[in-house]
């Protein structure tokens, strides 16, 4: 998995937003010079941003940009997903055929559960993961704390059947299960 450029400078532009909170806001100009990026690049970034539902945009004088929601209602998933798109890109088996139209593993193919299974694992994780969270951890000795929460939750959570024994959705994550 990797997290692009896009993505990275996405979620530090929404995280120099929530700072300020649902009441404040920031100009583009301030955004970029917080986050040492172009005008130009901050004002794709946030345009990405309001169409995902994650900003708005505040029209007059010293309008801007502010948080659409509080830090702690914003998941990470949301954040990622929203600018750089499903987490596996749904047409991963074509792209990756040989020199077939069809992947010749199309109906059982191992290496496409494994993707989706750390697709599960990473979505589980961004999920359970919130910006006040991001804002409350200061350093890599903090993560354990985010790490443990999101353990436990998946603890609690209703056990149901193995990712491995379950092919999933590579766009989503979650299984196909039928009752």
């Amino acid at each position: 998995m990797r997290i692009s450029a896009l993505e990275e400078y996405g979620l530090r532009c929404l995280l120099a937003l929530a700072r300020v909170g649902c009441d404040g806001q920031l100009s583009i100009a301030d955004i970029a010079e917080r986050e040492a990026i172009s005008v130009p690049y901050a004002s794709k970034l946030l345009s990405t941003l309001r169409k995902t539902g994650l900003v708005k945009a505040v029209r007059g004088r010293g309008g801007g940009f502010c948080i659409a929601r509080p830090a702690s209602e914003i998941n990470l998933l949301e954040v990622i997903t929203g600018i750089g798109g499903p987490l596996i890109d749904p047409n991963h088996c074509r792209r990756y055929s040989g020199n077939l139209e069809k992947c010749i593993h199309t109906d059982n193919c191992s290496v496409h559960y494994t993707l989706v299974g750390l697709s599960r694992l990473v979505g589980e994780f961004l999920s359970k993961t919130t910006l006040e969270d991001v804002l409350n951890t200061p350093g890599i000795q903090d993560l354990t704390k985010i790490e443990s929460r999101v353990m436990l939750a998946a603890a609690s959570a209703k056990p149901s059947r193995s990712s491995a024994d379950v092919p999933g959705n590579p766009v989503t994550g979650q299984a196909n299960i039928k009752n």
